[in-house]
Parts: C-alpha cells; structure tokens; sequence
C-alpha cells in the first residue's frame, strides 16, 4: 500500500525516533497510511503500519479505534466532524449537527450516497472559545451559525478536489 515516495516519509518519520521506540511514529503513519487509503484504515493498511513499525496489528488497532481522527470504514471525500463537548452544545451545535444532517440527509456516521460528505460527532477540538466548531480535512471552522454552514456547504459541494490530504508530505 505504502510506496515510493510515501513510504521513504513514513522511514524518515520512523528515524525521528530511538532505536526500539519506533511505536512512537505510530500516530503520523497511520495518518499517512489513512491519506494513502483514501481517507480510512483497513485492516490491511494497520497491519502494514504494524509491520512497518515492529509492533503487533492489535497495537495499532486499539491506536485506531480510539482516536476520531482515524476513519475503520470508507469515508466520504469531505469527513465533516461537529464538536459535541458542552461549550460548543452550549453555543449551539446541536442546531449546527441538525441542519448538517438536513442537508446532507445522512446521520453522524454515515456518507452521503454520491460518496462526497460523511458526517461525524467528535469530542472536543480543543477550540471552545470560538464555539461552535468543526473540522473538515484539516481545516477548523469556528463560531459557527446555519448560515455559515450554508456557505460552506455551498462551496463544497461546487469543490470537486479531493480533501484526503497527507498532512506530513
């Protein structure tokens, strides 16, 4: 899966690291490994992040299942993850999740049937001050109302690129 130029990244990242502490690369390559594999992890790519780093696949997967960030299932394109931690329900993401999923006409958890948009609920993104929040790709979109979300959705829908961007290259 890994190749070529991404998979000299992935030994440069794994050199960073000491000798026998290559597990510490784990959370950058599976994001490479996650950017390769059009936006989530099979099991076949944490076995290869596994066998890359000299650790076991269950290492890698208890990695994977824990954090948001890592998609176990096809992703949409755009992977739009809404803060649901209190100062951002306070602000009112409720409203914001609900007017994604009118719009879309998918549920946290599910991908729109053109493949384009998934949507999720994440726990904090770590920017309560600026409430409502989410993040699409590796962009923050902060202090949020339906209009706002309006404009952007409007704008992805017109963007045809693709959002599963290696964040390491």
């Amino acid at each position: 899966m890994l190749k070529g130029e991404t998979l000299d990244l992935v030994h440069r990242i794994i050199k960073r690291y000491p000798e026998g502490k290559q597990k510490s690369a784990l959370i950058p390559v599976l994001h490479i490994a996650q950017s390769e594999n059009d936006g989530w992890l099979s099991a076949e790519a944490m076995d290869e992040v596994a066998k890359l780093l000299g650790i076991q696949p269950v290492e890698v997967f208890e990695v994977a299942t824990f954090y948001s960030m890592f998609n176990l299932q096809p992703v949409g394109k755009c992977v739009i993850e809404v803060c649901q931690t209190g100062p951002c329900w306070l602000k009112g993401a409720e409203e914001i999740l609900a007017h994604f999923q009118k719009r879309l006409g998918i549920k946290p958890g599910e991908t729109t049937p053109d493949g384009k948009f998934t949507l999720k609920t994440v726990e904090c993104l770590a920017a309560c001050g600026r409430a409502p929040v989410i993040q699409a790709g590796t962009e923050y979109y902060e202090n949020l109302t339906i209009q706002k979300v309006d404009n952007l959705l409007d704008q992805w829908m017109a963007d045809d690129k693709n959002s599963h961007s290696n964040p390491y290259a």
